[in-house]
């Protein structure tokens, strides 16, 4: 069994991207600048942004964070996308979501230019990955298939079943994986109404947990060799951590894990790869 190590991947990722960086720089190129709109004091919203102020600078990034309180109107929102919209120092953007309830997401998302969606969401972005055309792929499927292609895991012709079809994990994974340059396999998707979800499971060669149910996955549903990447990340109270609080995955790992070929950890496996893969995004956008 090998531990997919997603901090180490990310760091060797982000040091070749800083490279480029350094490269276009010295070349009387532009410095990428990525901005993130923060709403509210959200706790996993404000940790994620930091740590992608943070990536920025691992990668030699100009940041710029913009905030706002709960209350900001969806007028006040879409005025600040439309200002970054047309900066041209920026190179792209992300709108933190969740928003406040009364503020509409996908209108914010269909107001950003997808030339500068990084964050892989607006339609556009999302139509042509689903026919195989260069676009943003949104952060987390990204940094999926970065983890399988940078361990040598062999996808092609390989039953994947995904758990989950939320519009950020679920749903572009599936067109990742069915696709012929990217996973090659063929694909089942689950969801909690699946009434052979289990059986399925089974079957499968590789299973992508992104159901939000923490150790839902057990070892039962999982067959001797399989390849499993946890995309969950839940806050379950725990006494014993300083925070009061500990990441737990949606696949109980000490069980699953002895009967894996391949699996991520939580924390530690896919959530740095999708933070990763926004820098990733990013320099793509400053390039073009």
């Amino acid at each position: 069994m090998t531990i997919i190590d997603g901090k180490a991947t990310a760091a060797a990722i982000k040091a070749e991207i800083a490279e480029k960086v350094k490269n276009i720089v010295a070349n009387g190129g532009k410095q990428p600048h990525l901005a993130a709109v923060l709403v509210g004091h959200d706790g996993g919203s404000e940790t994620y942004v930091k740590n992608k102020v943070l990536a920025c600078e691992a990668c030699g990034f100009k940041s710029t964070l913009i905030r706002y309180e709960d209350d900001v109107t969806e007028e006040e929102l879409l005025a600040c996308v439309d200002r970054l919209n047309s900066n041209g120092d920026v190179d792209g953007f992300i709108v933190q979501l969740p928003l406040p309830r009364h503020i509409d997401e996908q209108k914010i998302i269909e107001a950003i230019d997808p030339r500068k969606d990084v964050d892989g969401f607006h339609p556009e972005n999302v139509g042509r990955m689903a026919i195989g055309l260069p676009c943003f792929i949104s952060a987390t499927p990204l940094g999926i298939i970065t983890l399988l292609q940078r361990y040598n895991i062999k996808t092609s012709g390989k039953k994947c079943v995904i758990l989950g079809r939320s519009n950020i994990v679920g749903k572009p994974m599936a067109q990742l994986m069915m696709q012929k340059q990217w996973g090659d396999a063929t694909v089942t998707v689950c969801h909690s109404r699946s009434v052979t979800l289990k059986e399925e499971c089974r079957e499968a060669d590789i299973i992508i947990a992104a159901i939000g149910q923490p150790e839902f996955v057990t070892a039962d549903m999982v067959k001797e060799g399989a390849v499993v990447i946890d995309v969950g990340t839940t806050r379950v109270p725990d006494a014993t951590r300083k925070s009061g609080y500990r990441l737990t995955g949606d696949v109980k790992f000490d069980e699953v894990s002895p009967k894996c070929s391949f699996i991520t950890p939580v924390p530690g496996g896919v959530g740095p790869m999708t933070i990763c893969s926004l820098m990733l995004n990013t320099l793509k956008a400053a390039e073009q």
